[in-house]
């Protein structure tokens, strides 16, 4: 992005400027982790808290969000998340380069001993460490990294500016890099796309299998610490961070912005909502629906889930029901029968 003033972004987005309108803006960021130059937003008032600490040169906020830091400037809008939108559509363009006509791009910096396969994609500024094979019909895109001693199987896609670590293995048909599950509606109710433009940043000793889909963030990165072991078919959404030997059986997806502990152990078709926290040390039994956040470390079970020990009393209980309603009912008939005794006497 290159240099704007606060005042042009302003007029783009039809906002009112509160502070000073000619600070230069030359990047966007979440709004815990923007730095000076940079602009963010707030729209969810679970992230006001951060008001008051992001080092941010320029906020986007509603009308009813405090002006009151004479560092910052604010652009106050009636719907701040649409306008940071229309902010990264004027500025950014996720669309990757595709002029080339070579398949190694020059600028490409890969090991002596890396092994190439057939029909391999790498773009501009793509760096591949020692030992490393990229198998056939793998996709990298322009500034990405893969790290030594990787291995890279057929049908890979790498979108632009992944970041790969050491030993990393990813089997076929795993997409690093796609964009987020991001859009916004307008005032019509038709949805409008928001430009995904983090990346992801995968760590050592990671394995994914086959057709593991990990979106890129928003802003910032999804992050897979080391030693993370995923199944095959699993989603990971946009910003999500998941913690340093965390496994996941298939078919279970992550949403937006949640963030998994260490050492977390998530069964087969687990789904898990977003904008969640779930400590180290938990254990997600299989078709289970995680709705809330987990702060204690334990065994959980059901949708929505739970201690599994209560799960599985509450699961004695449904089973049970037809016993229960049959007992209600003779219940019911003994104390008919007694009522109208002692109305007979």
């Amino acid at each position: 992005m290159a240099a704007t003033k606060v005042k042009e972004i302003a007029d783009i987005i039809s906002a009112e400027v509160v502070g000073d309108g000619n600070v230069e803006i030359t990047g966007v960021a979440k709004i815990n982790e923007a730095g000076k130059g940079e602009l963010t937003y707030l729209y969810l008032d679970k992230y006001a808290k951060y008001l008051e600490t992001t080092q941010a040169s320029a906020v986007i906020v509603g009308k009813d969000f405090p002006t009151n830091r004479n560092d910052l400037t604010y652009l106050v809008h009636p719907n701040p998340h649409w306008a940071f939108v229309q902010v990264l559509r004027r500025f950014f363009d996720s669309n990757a380069d595709l002029s080339q006509t070579e398949d190694i791009d020059p600028t490409a910096v890969i090991a002596s001993d890396a092994k190439i396969g057939k029909n391999v994609v790498i773009g501009r500024n793509v760096k591949i460490g020692k030992g490393s094979v990229v198998s056939h019909n793998v996709v990298v895109l322009e500034d990405s990294e893969i790290g030594e001693n990787c291995i890279i199987y057929p049908n890979v896609t790498i979108r632009e500016k992944s970041k790969i670590g050491n030993r990393v293995i990813l089997h076929p048909g795993v997409v690093i890099g796609s964009d987020g599950f991001g859009f916004i509606p307008d005032e019509k109710g038709v949805y409008n796309k928001i430009p995904q433009i983090g990346n992801v940043v995968i760590e050592d000793d990671v394995e994914l299998g086959a057709n593991v889909a990990v979106d890129r963030a928003a802003l910032g990165s999804t992050i897979i610490h080391k030693g993370v072991k995923i199944d095959n078919l699993v989603q990971i959404a946009h910003n999500v961070e998941i913690g340093e030997n965390t496994v996941m059986s298939g078919q279970s997806g992550i949403s937006g912005s949640s963030k998994i502990g260490k050492n977390v152990i998530v069964a087969g078709q687990v789904g898990i909502a977003g904008h969640l926290e779930i400590v180290d040390r938990v254990i997600i039994a299989a078709q289970s629906g995680v709705s809330k956040s987990i702060t204690k470390q334990g065994m959980y079970f059901g949708t929505p889930v739970k201690e599994i020990k209560t799960s599985h009393k509450l699961e004695a209980h449904h089973r049970n029901l037809p016993k229960y309603a049959e007992r209600i009912n003779k219940l019911e008939k003994l104390v008919a029968e007694l009522s109208q005794k002692l109305n007979e006497k």
